[in-house]
């Protein structure tokens, strides 16, 4: 579990005793962590744990019922998405939610247009907004996708539009980066690739990672919260994780777990 001290004081973000209840049903418990700069955290646990509902809270989609997230020194519990945003924290989604019909480098200069507040708008000549278009295609280069700038964003296979997803967060400057299942739906090669990308963002980037492919979360991460029934039942590193007998039982089973 987490305690309260030095590591505390040097976390980037730091959850503390979070609840959500809808009704009878608590759907985060008390629920603390923290993600310390320049780390993967992940985030793991089996379907309807709460994983998602903790992720907006952070995020300020949902409001705690109790407890605070602080960031960056700051308490941000009652701060809007926006505000957030600004701060540094950026987030991509579980199912992607990129603007088809937009060009890759027009859907990432939006991101980049909400994070300076720049009138930007797509009609107008790229030369007028040339800071954007920058910004954008620096995050395009840092996720492969440099040389796909030009086509719709609706035209990319789907490792390439999680790795899209990711450029838009990267857009916003973020400090840290709270990825929801990136790696959802992707093939084995796409999934190389992707993990190959957080791995290489790790340097410069926090990050809280939800993820349900185990293969990948024992390759990248460096701690392991795992969430059951709204709550954190083991926090610690992967061979914690890996030796935990009620992590097995609530989770991860018999089943190899990768080393």
């Amino acid at each position: 579990m987490v305690f309260w001290g030095r590591a505390v004081a040097e976390a980037l973000l730091s959850v503390q005793g979070l609840r959500k209840h809808y009704g009878g049903l608590a759907v985060t418990n008390d629920v603390s962590l923290e993600v310390l700069p320049g780390e993967i955290h992940a985030l793991i646990g089996p379907n309807g744990a709460g994983k998602t509902t903790l992720i907006h809270q952070i995020t300020g989609t949902v409001a705690p019922d109790a407890g605070r997230v602080v960031f960056a020194g700051n308490d941000i519990t009652r701060f809007s998405l926006p505000r957030r945003v600004h701060a540094g924290l950026a987030r991509s989604f579980q199912i992607t939610s990129i603007i088809a019909g937009f060009s890759v480098l027009e859907n990432v200069a939006v991101a980049a247009q909400a994070k300076s507040g720049s009138s930007f708008r797509f009609f107008r000549a790229a030369a007028s907004e040339e800071a954007l278009n920058e910004a954008a295609r620096y995050a395009l280069a840092e996720v492969g996708l440099a040389d796909r700038a030009g086509i719709t964003a609706g035209a990319l296979s789907h490792g390439e539009k999680r790795a899209l997803e990711i450029a838009i967060a990267l857009a916003t400057q973020p400090r840290l980066l709270l990825l929801d299942e990136p790696l959802a739906g992707a093939g084995p090669e796409e999934t190389e690739k992707l993990i190959a990308l957080l791995r290489r963002l790790k340097s410069r980037y926090a990050i809280l990672l939800v993820e349900h492919d185990m293969q990948a979360v024992f390759a990248l991460a460096d701690r392991i919260s795992v969430l059951a029934e709204g709550r954190i039942i083991a926090s610690g590193s992967t061979a914690e994780i890996r030796a935990s007998a009620e992590v097995r039982a609530a989770y991860l089973g018999e089943e190899e777990v990768p080393c």
